[in-house]
């Protein structure tokens, strides 16, 4: 999947957190989402001299629907469910919010967030399950070429 086709995609499938989402899809989503993202933070810095304005709220807020779905598809295309997603958020907010309020430590919830998130990078980084699995067909197909998504 190409650049552009992926952000089409991202935006197509805006709130569908059924089927399976390929590598190249996920990734060129968060890129574009990055470079735009840093667009809309020179924006704030030129315009508003504040690093957190409204460009760049807007830009987190028209895209965090979109990152989810297409995260929760890419971990159903290595056929885990989009669950896992919530389950390392709320781990890692659970584990911080136990090291930070009641331990009073600052720098292990830092060390748990990294973790939960690498754990997440992995399976992002993992290929998808050849062949049709528990949340739909292979987005190649079977020649192996990545197949349109249906109308």
């Amino acid at each position: 999947m190409s650049f552009s086709q992926a952000i089409r995609s991202g935006f197509a499938n805006y709130v569908k957190f059924s089927g399976r989402a390929v590598r190249s899809e996920y990734w060129y989503w968060m890129l574009f989402v990055a470079l735009v993202g840093v667009a809309a933070l020179l924006l704030d810095s030129a315009f508003i001299a504040n690093r957190h304005g409204p460009f760049q709220a807007v830009w987190h807020l028209v895209t965090l629907l979109p990152g989810i779905a297409v995260a929760v598809r890419r971990l159903h295309d290595t056929d885990r469910s989009g669950w896992w997603l919530a389950a390392v958020f709320a781990a890692t907010a659970a584990l911080a919010a136990v090291f930070v309020f009641i331990l009073r430590s600052p720098v292990l919830p830092m060390a748990i967030i990294v973790i939960g998130a690498l754990v997440l990078i992995w399976w992002f980084c993992q290929p998808g399950t050849r062949g049709p699995n528990s949340y739909g067909p292979d987005p190649f197909g079977a020649a192996g070429q990545l197949s349109p998504p249906p109308a």
